[in-house]
């Protein structure tokens, strides 16, 4: 069914089957973390996320969407988002990749994405993936009843501002998400607080925050689908699925739920709900 602002509500049984498609997402980004090292290619990542997504008898939610050819977007350094994984374009120490992912399992998505650091990185780029990963947290916190959409972005934008002169990437932002991957309400990154529909029950939300270490300005390459910053400067991208249910946020694309995400910004109550959650769905499907 749909809200009346046209966003799609959820069943719980639906959310529980977007719960199957974001653990699918949650184990193939930690398998590919794992495997981010130097001299591995992006289209080697691919290939190992096309092979975790099939496995688990899950579809790849990008490949051949508006015609991307690729299962997972790759976008190193200065790529902020949607690049694509290619054989020649091999990882090196020190550099910093953006892998997102996502999955479809009985018609439900998942969508997910992390940044990873290619053996050591430099501390302004280790400090550039902890704000961008601290901001989604904190946007992620925001979703829940009685909430207002513009709350997440006001929190993503606080946080990120917070932590000193990052650029906040305007034109890409989160999205809503369920029976398909992209939906309404679009989610963005920064704006005034108490703004936009309200939150409730049933409702589920990509947020996804994109920061830079230089201007935001933001340029797409001749393959109509890598986005990059335009100075150059290197950037991060943090994304995770969030429905939302009686308790609070039940981030579906975490392994726990959430309950460690929220715990590491001082949200104890989230906390509490996402492992509540994520316990009720362990005992449905029979797992101790």
């Amino acid at each position: 069914m749909r809200a009346k602002s046209g966003i799609e509500i959820k069943t719980p049984e639906q959310i529980q089957a977007m719960r199957r498609a974001g653990l699918v997402v949650a184990r193939t980004l930690r398998v590919l973390r794992e495997a981010v090292k130097p001299g591995i290619s992006t289209a080697d990542l691919d290939e190992l996320a096309t092979r975790e997504i099939r496995d688990a008898g899950a579809t790849p939610s990008f490949l051949n969407y508006h015609g991307y050819p690729a299962v997972i977007c790759t976008s190193p350094n200065e790529v902020i988002v949607h690049g694509i994984p290619r054989p020649d374009a091999i990882l090196n120490e020190g550099d910093i990749v953006s892998i997102d992912c996502g999955a479809i399992v009985d018609g439900w998505h998942g969508d997910a994405a992390i940044t990873v650091g290619v053996g050591e990185i430099s501390p302004e780029r280790v400090r550039l993936l902890e704000v961008c990963e601290t901001a989604l947290w904190q946007g992620l916190a925001q979703v829940r009843a009685g909430q207002r959409l513009t709350d997440i972005s006001h929190s993503v934008e606080a946080s990120v501002r917070a932590a000193g002169p990052y650029g906040i990437i305007e034109e890409y932002v989160g999205h809503g998400i369920g029976s398909a991957m992209h939906m309404d309400p679009p989610v963005p990154n920064y704006g005034r607080p108490g703004r936009g529909p309200k939150l409730r029950e049933g409702m589920a939300l990509a947020v996804e925050p994109m920061i830079v270490l230089g201007q935001p300005d933001t340029a797409v390459l001749e393959d109509d689908w890598t986005v990059v910053s335009v100075d150059g400067s290197a950037a991060a991208h943090f994304e995770h699925t969030a429905a939302i249910t009686p308790d609070g946020p039940w981030v579906t694309t975490a392994e726990d739920g959430g309950e460690a995400g929220f715990a590491a910004i001082g949200q104890t109550g989230l906390s509490q709900a996402a492992a509540a959650q994520t316990a009720a769905a362990r005992a449905a499907a029979g797992v101790g």
